[in-house]
């Protein structure tokens, strides 16, 4: 379990920096003031003052962090103007967030996910530019008899081009392709014999348990993979190449992980498409860095890249107590003109706390049956 916990807690506390880093550099850039930039939740462990007057701390309960503003003393104080006048100076509204303009407020709050995107762009760059990137040409070595694929016309020796229409830059991506699908059928674009063939397979779903024991669909299709010429093609790109396939990848992750939501969401009304059992919180996911870190620094790095992104990527829902959630408020005061009442506040933050809790609890529930079975 310590193996887990430590490799957890690091990625934990380096992604959450950086992204309440991005808040705290755009706050400072505006001149709001910052009382406090926290690590963890709770009893302060250890810290210190800076000269602005920012305390700096670790804090007893290692689960998250946050940025605390002037003047911040609730989460409904941005809003509440009206006492905000009344307890500060002149002066001292300058240092407060709530006096700032929508564009400086909403690039504060963008500041933490923007964070997350770059730390994912930077590991990914270093990756790519220092230890290089797989461009293995995948060839097809077998289709599994009455397999959806040889139901669908693929066969042995088939060069794999495109799925779903994405460029297949190399053999990692073919399972991956696959893995993120969401369609009821995959389109495949071969080579045979120099002419490009298209195809669409419907694969199978399995029911089958991942390396934590969580009960997952897998979807297959029926082919085993080879290198085409038994060519191993490993590259180290130089920083332009590097910066496309970075942009490419945090692109390819946002839009398959927008749309695997959207399917879970339509799956309420039976539309959609998506295993829930996939969902995890911080359990899985301490599963997932403990695994990741026993093979190493760089499988390490690159699972932070890519939770990294999922954090930027969640908060910028447009759920009450979520950066996106805050920027929506703002957007829809500014162009309402009229500033909210506390009431109004409070009810748009209960619902977010309704649909935060419910999928905590949902993701907690599904990592205990994981952890128990």
């Amino acid at each position: 379990m310590l193996s887990y916990i430590i490799p957890f807690l690091v990625l934990l506390s380096i992604i959450v920096f950086i992204h309440e880093y991005g808040h705290y550099y755009f706050a400072k850039r505006y001149g709001v003031g910052v009382t406090a930039f926290s690590i963890g939740f709770g009893k302060e462990l250890f810290g210190w003052t800076d000269k602005s007057g920012t305390r700096w701390k670790f804090s007893l309960i290692p689960l998250g962090g946050y940025v605390k503003f002037f003047g911040d003393h609730n989460i409904f104080s941005d809003y509440n103007r009206e006492e905000l006048r009344k307890k500060y100076s002149v002066e001292d509204q300058k240092k407060l967030f709530a006096f700032k303009p929508l564009y400086q407020r909403n690039l504060i709050l963008l500041g933490g996910p923007l964070a997350n995107f770059i730390l994912a762009f930077i590991i990914f760059v270093c990756v790519f530019m220092f230890v290089g990137k797989d461009f293995t040409t995948p060839s097809i070595a077998e289709v599994q008899k009455d397999s959806p694929a040889e139901i669908y016309g693929l066969k042995k020796n088939d060069i794999i081009v495109e799925i779903n229409d994405e460029k297949v830059n190399s053999i990692l991506d073919v399972s991956k392709f696959i893995m993120l699908s969401n369609t009821e059928f995959i389109k495949f674009t071969v080579l045979r014999n120099d002419i490009e063939f298209k195809t669409k397979v419907k694969p199978n779903e399995i029911d089958t348990k991942d390396e934590f024991g969580n009960p997952i669909k897998k979807r297959i299709v029926g082919i085993q993979l080879t290198p085409y010429n038994d060519n191993i093609d490993h590259v180290k790109l130089g920083p332009a190449k590097a910066t496309y396939f970075a942009i490419k990848e945090i692109y390819f992750i946002s839009v398959k992980s927008l749309q695997y939501m959207w399917g879970l969401i339509q799956k309420i009304w039976g539309k959609g498409y998506g295993d829930i059992n996939q969902l995890g919180g911080p359990i899985k996911i301490a599963q997932i860095s403990g695994k990741v870190a026993e093979f190493g620094f760089l499988p390490f790095i690159m699972t932070m890249a890519y939770i990294s992104i999922s954090l930027g990527l969640v908060n910028l829902f447009p759920i009450p107590l979520l950066d996106g959630g805050h920027i929506t408020l703002n957007t829809i005061e500014a162009i309402r003109g009229k500033e909210y009442n506390r009431k109004t506040i409070e009810i748009s933050f209960r619902i977010g706390i309704a649909i935060l809790g419910t999928l905590i609890l949902f993701t907690t529930i599904n990592d205990l049956k994981g952890l128990f079975s």
